[in-house]
């Protein structure tokens, strides 16, 4: 495993994270806890969650399994940098979602009751909440962390513009703000390079990339489907296979181009987003222990300018390239 700060912070982050999305519903506790104790022998020490994880209306499963898993003891919860996130609707009333000051502080408290837990590491604003002025969310989050419930505030969905309204908020309170956004990017999905990923360069702010694989497109779907062997897209079907319907003809380029080099599509993909800069540690969401050993091949592949021209030929990014407003102007 390799190891890097979270943004501008000295916080040692694991280079991969371990997303616990498909904890409760898709694997099962047992699994769920054999995956993060191997993960731990694997160095892991980032793990990601959300209090919606689970998706039954404010029961936080998969925050639950997390906290029977640390209760276990043996260093589990010292050893673990453990983010999860707040904004979700979490009950029937309206005051049970957003980032008004009291769902924050109540979030926080009900997230810390799920997981067993004194303290969450990294607490992620889950999207912007466009009615909630920053001074009150700052002030939510400046309570928590001056109470030692939170050590360190992230964002996820977030645009570069709010990213940079949010730290100049956080600056005039002299908090620290953001430290981290966790955004979708992968080869298929490739907005945040126009403004989002330099707007969290320019701030300090470590970008932590979900969904990798883009619903499991890149990790070889095409050779899984004829093998047999399954795969995300055939487990799900609906979104994911009109997506490999659409982009059929690029998958089945990359995964030749994979095949050449004799990498497997999905390391080929998480590899790449180790590699792009700003780039903190993309997550990825095992849910087999197969896939968690398998993730570490990702550090052995190697890129030169050649193979990065081939994978931009089959994923072109946004416009020109790069960040704005060269890539849409000049």
């Amino acid at each position: 495993m390799e190891f890097t700060t979270l943004g501008r912070t000295g916080l040692s982050v694991s280079r991969l994270c371990l997303g616990t999305m498909n904890f409760g519903p898709k694997t099962s506790e047992a699994d769920s806890f054999a995956i993060m104790d191997r993960a731990l022998e694997h160095k892991f020490n980032f793990f990601d969650t959300a209090d919606v994880y689970g998706w039954t209306l404010g029961k936080g499963v998969t925050e639950q399994i997390i906290g029977r898993w640390f209760a276990q003891g043996e260093g589990r919860r010292d050893k673990v940098v453990l983010a999860t996130k707040v904004y979700g609707r979490m009950g029937e009333w309206p005051n049970d979602q957003g980032l008004s000051a009291r769902h924050i502080i109540k979030g926080c408290e009900d997230s810390l009751r799920r997981l067993q837990t004194d303290w969450i590491d990294l607490y992620q604003m889950h999207h912007i909440d466009r009615k909630t002025p920053w001074d009150e969310i700052w002030q939510a989050m400046e309570i928590l962390v001056s109470s030692g419930k939170v050590r360190y505030v992230g964002s996820s969905n977030f645009a570069g513009w709010h990213l940079a309204a949010a730290q100049e908020a956080a600056r005039s309170r002299h908090f620290l703000g953001l430290v981290s956004e966790q955004c979708i990017y992968n080869l298929m999905t490739r907005y945040v390079e126009l403004e989002v990923i330099p707007a969290a360069q320019h701030n300090g702010i470590g970008i932590i990339p979900w969904s990798p694989l883009h619903g499991g497109l890149l990790s070889g779907a095409i050779r899984k489907l004829k093998e047999g062997t399954g795969g995300r897209v055939a487990d799900e079907g609906g979104r994911s296979q009109e997506g490999l319907n659409k982009h059929r003809e690029t998958i089945e380029a990359y995964e030749k181009l994979c095949e050449s080099m004799e990498v497997d599509p999905a390391d080929m993909a998480v590899a790449w987003l180790l590699n792009r800069p700003g780039v903190t540690a993309p997550i990825i969401g095992p849910r087999t222990m197969e896939q968690l050993d398998g993730s570490l091949r990702a550090f052995d592949v190697t890129f030169d300018d050649e193979l990065l021209s081939k994978l931009d030929e089959l994923f072109p990014p946004v416009g020109n390239g790069g960040a704005g407003p060269e890539a849409w102007a000049w």
